[in-house]
């Protein structure tokens, strides 16, 4: 970002921290059904719509960094290999033979120069083609093995952090992230390597999970001495981006440095990544990306939290830290997890994403009980709103049931590049000054 832009993304924090009220105009949100959370036919919506239809994380390049290395990727429901070919291209298909649905890749990672069915010894190259069978004797003489290749998906990277998309139809990876892209050049998404990759269970749905870090008006009270250290959630300003994605932007609390209050000034081994702006540097900068990931960027990480549904009531909490390279007598930063011998991967949640989670559980049972039956937000939580309103709008609000749906108030009058927030905090500073004459 040039000046002008830290200089306008700085007055709007400091305009939402002297408002009194909503802005104006800003639409009343209605209260969301609790049922969004705890329907089966939503979840099903869900799934069939938004996460066959979104481009999602699937890993980074460290995990397949030469031709001929594969991963399996099971996050999203469907069987997936994604594969580093003999030809330098990074393609995704599905694990699943063209023979008789065995899994062509057993092994969570590994490195060949052919993908070999264990089931029957189909011989399929790097690029997906089936170039080999057992006994071919004993098929056809015309048996086509062109029309027999792996299943690809869509597959396509932002720097080096791969995504794949089940929808032959979707937008370029480039234009789902729209403003993004540029925002996110600062950092070094080309240049980050893959320092960490976790996974937890928590016994809520999805979405419970990821609003609690989607939203700051809950950091005073749930991290008084984590989070509430280096966040001001009265000088938040929100931005809500096409497809459903969003920003929000809170500053330190006043006198408090963003370095110091963190304790990561100046990390041993750790490479800041000086491309980033001054916002990254001093600010709170966390980015929604549609549908399930949530990332606070900085000048020393990138570090994604991702939600994966797998059930109607539990989820899959995947935590990744990207980071530029570090010394070799330094172990490989980790931003969410600790150490700990005792849990299932020799590692727990870091205290901050513990307390962001603690409630989840209690929260979904709540939900499925008959005594509450909606949801209020505030205008701190529009964020969250504008995320149900672009569930709703990718599953095509005809196919949502009437008493699941949410309201779509929030037009496209606030939807990036537009918002009449700024002329707004230009007419306030007008009035003030003129007072003050």
């Amino acid at each position: 970002m040039d000046a002008k832009e830290v200089a306008h993304w700085k007055a709007m924090m400091e305009w939402e921290g002297q408002r009194s009220a909503p802005p104006e105009g800003f639409p009343a949100l209605p209260d969301m059904p609790a049922a969004r959370y705890t329907s089966p036919e939503y979840y099903a919506l869900e799934q069939a719509h938004v996460f066959r239809k979104s481009w999602l994380f699937a890993g980074h390049m460290d995990e397949i960094p030469e031709p001929g290395c594969f991963m399996r990727w099971d996050n999203a429901g469907e069987p997936v290999v994604i594969v580093h070919g003999l030809d330098g291209v990074v393609r995704a298909f599905y694990n699943i033979c063209r023979h008789r649905g065995a899994p062509v890749v057993t092994e969570e990672r590994g490195k060949a120069p052919r993908l070999v069915c264990a089931y029957h010894h189909w011989t399929y190259k790097t690029d997906g083609t089936l170039v080999g069978l057992p006994e071919r004797r004993d098929f056809p003489p015309d048996f086509d093995l062109s029309c027999r290749s792996l299943i690809p998906l869509r597959c396509e990277r932002f720097g080096k952090v791969i995504f794949v998309n089940f929808d032959d139809q979707a937008m370029p990876l480039i234009d789902w992230l729209g403003p993004l892209a540029r925002e996110w050049e600062e950092f070094a998404f080309d240049r980050i390597r893959l320092a960490a990759r976790y996974s937890f269970d928590l016994k809520c749905n999805w979405k419970v999970a990821m609003e609690a870090n989607m939203e700051v008006y809950h950091v005073p009270y749930i991290h008084p001495s984590t989070v509430a250290e280096f966040v001001d959630p009265r000088r938040n300003h929100n931005t809500f981006y096409p497809n459903g994605h969003a920003r929000m932007l809170a500053p330190t609390p006043q006198g408090t440095s963003r370095e110091h209050a963190r304790g990561i000034d100046s990390p041993p081994g750790w490479h800041q990544i000086e491309s980033v702006g001054e916002l990254g540097r001093s600010c709170t900068q966390s980015y929604t990306l549609f549908p399930n990931w949530v990332s606070p960027l900085s000048n020393f990480f990138v570090p994604p939290l991702l939600f994966w549904p797998t059930s109607l009531t539990t989820t899959r909490f995947e935590v990744v830290t990207m980071a530029l390279d570090w010394d070799a007598d330094s172990p490989p930063p980790d931003l969410w997890t600790v150490p700990d011998p005792d849990a299932p991967n020799g590692r727990r949640l870091s205290q901050v994403l513990l307390e962001d989670t603690q409630f989840g559980e209690a929260i979904q049972q709540a939900m499925q009980g008959a005594a509450f039956r909606s949801v209020p937000l505030s205008y701190q939580e529009a964020r969250i709103y504008a995320f149900h309103q672009a569930l709703d709008a990718m599953i095509g609000i005809a196919n949502v049931p009437r008493e699941l749906r949410v309201a779509p108030v929030i037009g496209p009058e606030w939807i990036w590049p537009n918002d009449p927030r700024p002329a707004l905090r230009d007419a306030a500073a007008a009035a003030a000054r003129e007072a003050a004459e």
